[in-house]
């Protein structure tokens, strides 16, 4: 899947899901690379998609923002 195309592929609450499992990494005392690695691991996704998902949940303040 090439970057820019996530939100294509995967439902937005599963973005959802991915974005509160990133925000609930970082503030268990996950730096932000942790969280993203660990995030894209248990999701099956890579970074940049993480990084994607991110940006879009910090974009339209998804919850827990």
């Amino acid at each position: 899947m090439s970057h820019g195309q996530t939100e294509h592929h995967l439902p937005e609450e599963r973005r959802k899901e991915i974005f509160l499992a990133l925000v609930d990494a970082q503030d268990n005392e996950m730096t932000v690379a942790q969280s993203r690695k660990a995030i894209a691991q248990r999701f099956r996704l890579d970074e940049g998609q993480v990084r994607e998902i991110e940006r879009e949940g910090i974009d339209n303040n998804w919850p827990p923002l």
